[in-house]
């Protein structure tokens, strides 16, 4: 499979040229531009079929010109000690646990997935890249945790001031580690701006081999596809009408991904979610996606701080609008029924949801006449261990979930040993500083 820039149908690269130079020169997005029919693969797995390995398969037939079936198997495996979740609530209604991994976040599957990927890429072109992330929530824990033991990757995360925390010591590069923890003397937009001017000078991108770490990056997207897979692998045994998933709208990953692996032959017959600003519904309450004029390049360049995939979200769109009206089904959420709906939950079936999650689900009670139907089977997304924000919850329900070590772990401060004001120059400074740092380690 080869993949594309949104903005420029010439600009086709291959995996290993998307993960390690995933900001496009035109501005664009890179996304798959001969989706790849899987149906052979799919229908192959089944509920013995561990999470790694199935990844495996997949990787192998999507990329299969790069990467042969042993690599993928073996990237896959070291990706996915961990797997998700599928839960039956009750006779139609699964809920996708996504929280599974070491820190408690879907991120951990897209990381993980990322950074073995790249670590064999780089062994086979005698290279190294240096991963740049802007930190917010859990994002630095489930770096570091991908990271140990990469010996081409490097990664430069950079914080807000005062927002350091979920690093150990053990993985700093002072003391042997490959991650450098910065603290930017300003907000964490600007340490956006920072990202944006790191990746404008093109010189210093090659310099460094700089990438990304966040969903801007197809390696980061495309793990999320499995997700899909996986819960399709448990439930093909046991329901035989429709399927339909009912996930929030996030910064559209879950949602793009959901929509690839429906590009890529899952079967699959709807996605619930929230409205939000660009995706929302007509007249006739079809989904409708504000601003798909298709000429994306007339747009500022794609921000490499920003993980939004709203362009791949419309690249879908434009080239599916009949088909994506009767697959997507947006609903509109008041305040009032995220609340009610993280009530009904805990009520119902135990579950302590976050307000993504509420809001999935009160979007689904809101589209019941779409999904309602009595072979219909609804499967619940739920990214996010919910002990990694329990205001929501106790504010709903007067409850506090549990919080495991692991979760405890991501919210520990950590003493800053580097901080920089918000501008290019010290940014190249920390750069060279680390690879001074690495030589005489080596030395």
């Amino acid at each position: 499979m080869r993949f594309v820039s949104t903005r420029n149908s010439n600009n086709i690269i291959n995996f290993s040229q998307a993960i390690t130079n995933c900001v496009s020169d035109d501005g664009g997005l890179f996304v798959p531009a001969n989706p790849e029919n899987l149906k052979p693969w799919i229908y192959y797995l089944d509920e013995t079929t561990s999470f790694a390995s199935m990844a495996g398969s997949l990787t192998s037939a999507m990329i299969n010109e790069e990467f042969s079936p042993i690599i993928s198997e073996a990237i896959a495996t070291r990706a996915f000690p961990f797997s998700p979740k599928l839960k039956q609530l009750d006779d139609s209604f699964y809920e996708l646990d996504l929280y599974t991994g070491p820190t408690g976040s879907h991120k951990d599957f897209g990381i993980s997935y990322l950074t073995a990927c790249l670590e064999y890429t780089l062994l086979m072109q005698d290279k190294k890249a240096t991963l740049i992330g802007v930190c917010n929530k859990s994002l630095s824990s489930s770096v570091a945790y991908a990271m140990r033991g990469k010996k081409r990757l490097k990664a430069v995360l950079l914080f807000e001031k005062g927002a350091m925390k979920g690093l150990s010591e053990r993985d700093f590069i002072w003391n042997g580690g490959n991650i450098y923890p910065v603290e930017v003397d300003g907000s964490l937009r600007d340490c956006g701006v920072l990202v944006q001017k790191m990746f404008a000078d093109k010189d210093l991108v090659k310099k460094y081999g700089l990438t990304l770490v966040n969903t801007m990056n197809i390696g980061r997207l495309l793990p999320q596809t499995f997700f899909y897979t996986y819960a399709f692998s448990r439930l093909k045994g046991k329901v035989f009408g429709d399927i339909f998933y009912a996930l929030a709208p996030g910064n559209y990953s879950n949602l793009v991904a959901g929509l690839y692996a429906w590009r890529f032959s899952l079967p699959v017959n709807g996605f619930v979610t929230e409205c939000t600003e660009q995706l929302t519904v007509d007249s006739s309450n079809r989904c409708h996606m504000i601003h798909t004029d298709g000429v994306f390049s007339s747009r500022a360049p794609s921000d490499p701080s920003s993980p939004s995939n709203l362009e791949r979200m419309e690249e879908v769109f434009l080239a599916n609008p009949g088909m994506i009206k009767g697959l997507v089904f947006p609903h509109p959420v008041s305040e009032s029924e995220r609340v009610i709906a993280c009530k009904e939950l805990f009520s119902r079936f135990g579950i302590l949801a976050d307000a993504e999650t509420s809001g999935s689900y009160a979007a689904l009670k809101k589209q019941f006449s779409v999904v309602g139907s009595q072979d219909s089977t609804v499967v619940l997304v739920v990214k996010d261990n919910p002990a990694l924000n329990t205001d929501f919850a106790k504010r709903c329900c007067g409850q506090v979930p549990e919080i495991p070590a692991n979760i405890q772990a991501v919210f520990q401060p950590v003493v800053p040993k580097k901080t920089i004001l918000p501008n290019i120059t010290e940014v190249k400074e920390v750069l060279n500083e680390k690879k001074k740092k690495k030589k005489v380690r080596e030395q």
